[in-house]
């Protein structure tokens, strides 16, 4: 399989029989949408941050003490809001050999176990990261720098972002639980 410049745009995440899912997936849909967009927008952003930082800092021997959190963060967010984009295009990484051995209803099978246990463990990391969140929001807690900024801005956008990837992840195992069978 290729990932080349010459393969053709992908087409969006296929829509699921079932109407009320199918609701759901569009919804889910747009809202990747316009978090890709925005997370597009922070890492122009954080390049710009970094580029600042070191001219300001070799040119004119200003050092930036917030260059680094305000870049993880935006990091932090843009990786973790952009995972459920991601896996409705099933772009995350697998390995596909045994899907051209496997007959299609095998297949379908094992893309189903595979999301399940996947969506098992989001949604673990989910609540564990709705608890991080919890915590550093009640407890007031800052990161180590000069700049302290607090920790629960990461959490929350690790948290909710986990929680978008998990409700992607439900929405197709839902799609493929309600999917009418074709003939092959």
């Amino acid at each position: 399989m290729s990932h080349g410049f010459e393969m053709e745009a992908p087409k969006g995440p296929p829509v699921p029989d079932n109407a009320h899912v199918a609701v759901l997936a569009k919804i889910l849909a747009w809202l990747n949408k316009v978090i890709v967009s925005i997370s597009m927008f922070a890492m122009l952003l954080t390049a710009f941050i970094l580029t600042y930082s070191v001219v300001t800092r070799y040119l004119f021997k200003v050092p930036t003490d917030w260059q680094d959190e305000a870049s993880v963060f935006m990091l932090i967010g843009v990786t973790f809001f952009s995972a459920a984009y991601v896996q409705s295009h099933r772009g995350h990484i697998g390995i596909e050999v045994l899907s051209s051995i496997l007959p299609p209803s095998i297949n379908r099978l094992r893309l189903l176990m595979v999301d399940i246990i996947s969506g098992a463990f989001c949604l673990f990391f989910s609540w564990k990261s709705w608890t991080l969140f919890h915590e550093a929001w009640v407890d007031g807690q800052t990161t180590s720098s000069t700049f302290a900024p607090p920790l629960w801005i990461p959490y929350a956008m690790m948290a909710a972002g986990m929680t978008l990837l998990s409700l992607q992840i439900v929405v197709q195992v839902l799609a493929a639980i309600t999917a009418k069978r074709r003939a092959a």
